[in-house]
């Protein structure tokens, strides 16, 4: 008797190499693909919770509630900057990743990164994303440090200790205040770089000694927020250091007119330098951030 072949020998040595080498070209083609769309899909829910944060500090807007004009959000995506969209548009703000920072726009989104949007009366909204970044894409922090030069440019600080003045305060809601007209003139010079060119803020303390100066500021529209009320403050000293601290909102005249300022006369400092020192005004600034965002002066106010 004949014996049949069934012709089941198996596929041999080579040609299973050859699959495999072919299995492996077609992963690898796949698979920046595949990350592709699950970078893209990354960015898209960062993108809607953006818009969600946008929705809610537009929300406390229209109800005045100011303690939370501010909204952070924690971004989930892995690679820097935008891959999956270009343009962009968070906050009725559309922008392209050519255009850098704007007045309205700072930073661009990173790993391990986030997105603070803050609305600020009579500007509009201000979006900056911040971060260190996962792939060395340092992200530069959009204001600069030094709090005090707007006041050291102008020749005022001089002024007052040759009329041997040994205390004074230039408040940013002062009408008719010439010594706040030439500071907002340094700090228009800056343009976006200056923190002053947002919220409330004043100096006051020493014209003399830079351990006696310093510099109040919050995000807050103290005129909208009235007088009476705690809001938190970034507490800068002319010699170095900034921390977190609070004020109550006091009810100023000049020439007749009313406004509200950031506080009430200081006589002692030392309370709103005793908590946390910060090194760096960025450090500050997220710590500030955190602090609006967590609903605690919505609490307190």
């Amino acid at each position: 008797m004949k014996k049949q072949k069934t012709g089941n020998n198996g596929f041999t040595i080579a040609e299973l190499l050859i699959v495999v080498a072919i299995l492996g070209v077609l992963v690898a083609i796949s698979m920046p693909v595949f990350a592709g769309h699950l970078e893209k899909s990354r960015e898209t829910v960062d993108l809607a919770n953006v818009r969600s944060a946008y929705s809610e500090v537009m929300t406390a807007v229209m109800t005045e509630d100011t303690a939370n004009y501010s909204r952070t959000v924690k971004l989930k995506q892995k690679r820097d900057n935008w891959n999956a969209y270009d343009p962009v548009t968070v906050a009725g703000i559309t922008h392209s990743r050519a255009e850098g920072n704007t007045e309205h726009w700072i930073g661009i989104p990173v790993e391990h990164g986030e997105c603070t949007l803050s609305y600020i009366p009579d500007f509009g909204m201000k979006v900056i994303w911040s971060g260190a970044g996962g792939n060395d894409t340092p992200v530069s922090f959009p204001y600069n440090a030094d709090l005090h030069g707007a006041l050291d440019k102008t020749d005022i600080l001089n002024e007052l200790k040759n009329q041997n003045k040994t205390y004074f305060e230039i408040d940013s809601k002062c009408p008719k205040s010439d010594m706040l007209k030439r500071v907002n003139e340094e700090i228009r010079k800056e343009g976006s770089s200056s923190l002053l060119g947002t919220g409330t803020w004043a100096y006051m303390g020493s014209p003399k000694n830079a351990s006696g100066r310093y510099l109040f500021w919050t995000s807050m529209d103290t005129d909208q927020v009235g007088a009476g009320k705690k809001i938190p403050v970034i507490v800068s000293k002319a010699d170095g250091g900034f921390y977190i601290s609070e004020t109550t909102t006091a009810t100023r005249k000049k020439d007749g007119m009313t406004y509200v300022a950031i506080a009430d006369h200081i006589a002692d400092f030392s309370p709103y330098t005793s908590g946390k020192q910060y090194d760096s005004l960025e450090d500050a600034y997220n710590a500030y951030q955190k602090l609006l965002a967590d609903g605690t002066y919505e609490k307190a106010s």
